[in-house]
Formats: structure tokens, sequence, C-alpha cells
């Protein structure tokens, strides 16, 4: 045992613990204005990519406070957004279905994903993100528990997670004539 403890001792010595280069930031997010807020002020920096899932409800109450048109202007720039949004309880003439309309006529590429029950998150450029842990109702005045980092390993884990749903879900513009389809049925 004392051989042991010994050999031990010696490892523990000859290892270095080397801290990351940079050291991440992470923030509590306690309600819906500051998660829009936040989500808004990070728009200016991002350059390569956004990616986002949202819940159902969530792209009227963000189309408010103007995220639509921040991913508009996203894209003008350059920068590839993608989204998955959950149209499944809508019909064609929803507002919530004519946001999505509207992000893919800006140029966005849109998928819907019926009935998603997970996690609800954004990411940018790979490095910065904010997920949702917890909300009750959707509203600006909300309470909810979200948490903004900017953790490259974190966003990796998001992506991969946004990738898995992408591959899963239906083009927006696809669920969108299938609504229609179904409106013209019910009304003919």
């Amino acid at each position: 045992m004392e051989a042991r403890k010994q050999e031990l001792q010696e490892l523990a010595k000859r290892q270095q613990f080397r801290p990351p280069q940079e050291v991440s930031t992470f923030k509590i997010i306690k309600n819906m204005k500051e998660l829009v807020g936040i989500s808004l002020s990070r728009t200016a920096s991002i350059k390569e990519e956004h990616v986002f899932v949202f819940p159902t409800g969530a792209l009227p109450i963000g189309a408010l406070a103007g995220i639509t048109e921040a991913f508009t202007t996203l894209v003008a720039r350059g920068v590839r957004v993608r989204g998955i949004v959950d149209i499944s309880g809508t019909d064609a003439s929803s507002a919530e279905t004519e946001l999505v309309q509207e992000l893919l006529d800006g140029g966005a590429d849109i998928r819907c994903f019926d009935r998603y029950q997970g996690l609800s998150f954004s990411v940018s450029d790979r490095k910065t993100c904010v997920s949702i842990i917890n909300v009750q109702r959707i509203s600006l005045g909300a309470p909810i528990t979200a948490i903004w980092a900017d953790d490259q390993t974190y966003a990796k884990c998001l992506t991969s997670t946004f990738e898995l749903l992408w591959a899963q879900a239906v083009p927006a513009a696809q669920r969108i004539k299938e609504l229609l389809e179904e409106r013209t049925r019910t009304l003919g």
C-alpha cells in the first residue's frame, strides 16, 4: 500500500493541470423579455451561422420583439440561418405559419418538427448559445429559466442535437402546403 501511495504521489507531481485558454461564461436568464434582449443584442456579432429550435408560440412573441427582422438581416449579411419550429397545432392562416413563410421568403432555411417536446435553444457561430430550461407560458413577461453561454463544448453539443433534429424535420414549405391542403379540404 505504501509503494502504491508513493507511486500515485509521483504521478500526481508529474501531471500538470492546464486550464483552457478561454474561460467560458454562463448567465442565467430569468424572463422572456431578457432572453429576447440578449438574443437581439448578439445578432450583430454573428458572422457565419445561426441555428435555432423554437417551440409552438415562440415565433409570434419573437416577432413582436424583432427576431424575425433580425434573422432576415442576418441572411442579408450572408449568415446561414436555419431553424426548426413546431407549427403542428396551427392552420395555414395562423400568425405562426405566416411568420415561418416570412422567414422562408427572407432566405432562412426552416423545417418543421411536429409536436416537438424537447429542448428549445439557439446557437451562433458554434460558440455562443442559449438553451431554455423551463418555460411555463410563452409571453414577453413570462418567467423562464434559460442559460446563455459562450462555451464551445456546450455549443457543439447543442449543434449536434440540432443536426439530429434537422435530419428528422420536414421542410417548412412542404408543411405549410400540407396545412393549406387540409384547410381546403375542410372548407371545400
